[in-house]
């Protein structure tokens, strides 16, 4: 009986252990605090007004009706011809107007989910590549994969893999 009740402590102690190591550690609030929030910084913080459906000022990339959505052909990365124009168009408003800028690279649901993921990042990498060669500045930009976890459109045959091998501007 003692054997019993000294086992049950055990699991007791060491499962408040794992769950005690698993909890989150306050937020710092010796920042200066001026908003009544505490833990919240204000450095930088960008803001604007808006109007016509435009945010002015929020460091948001606006494509101002550019297409955004890049496709790519059955496992490859190079850029088709077709988006060349309007990747001229990013670049021209990119440079006039620096923002981050985020590529998100995508692939159908054929092959291992490594490679799809390399493959997302092959054809973000190649927007990115094409960018910064019509002038961009390299650091604004972000890839990230998504490989085959995020499709655009669900199904198995080459209209739904066609819509999900491309890149998403953001």
């Amino acid at each position: 009986m003692n054997f019993q009740r000294l086992k049950l402590v055990l699991v007791v102690v060491l499962l408040s252990g794992v769950l005690g190591a698993c909890s989150s550690t306050p937020p710092d609030t010796s920042a200066s605090d001026t908003s009544g929030l505490s833990g919240m910084s204000t450095d930088n913080v960008m803001t604007g007004s808006v109007g016509d459906g435009d945010v002015d000022g929020s460091g948001i990339y606006q494509a101002g009706g550019v297409e955004t959505v890049f496709y790519f052909d059955f496992d490859k990365s190079t850029l088709k011809s077709e988006a060349l124009a309007a990747l001229r168009q990013h670049a021209a408003n990119l440079k006039a107007r620096p923002v981050n800028i985020r590529l998100q690279g995508h692939g159908d649901e054929r092959g291992t989910r490594e490679y799809n993921m390399a493959l997302g990042e092959r054809r973000g990498n190649a927007v990115r590549e094409f960018l910064v060669l019509q002038g961009v500045d390299g650091s604004m930009m972000e890839v990230v994969s998504y490989g085959e976890e995020s499709p655009a459109a669900m199904g198995s045959d080459e209209a739904s893999w066609s819509l999900n091998r491309r890149v998403e501007l953001k």
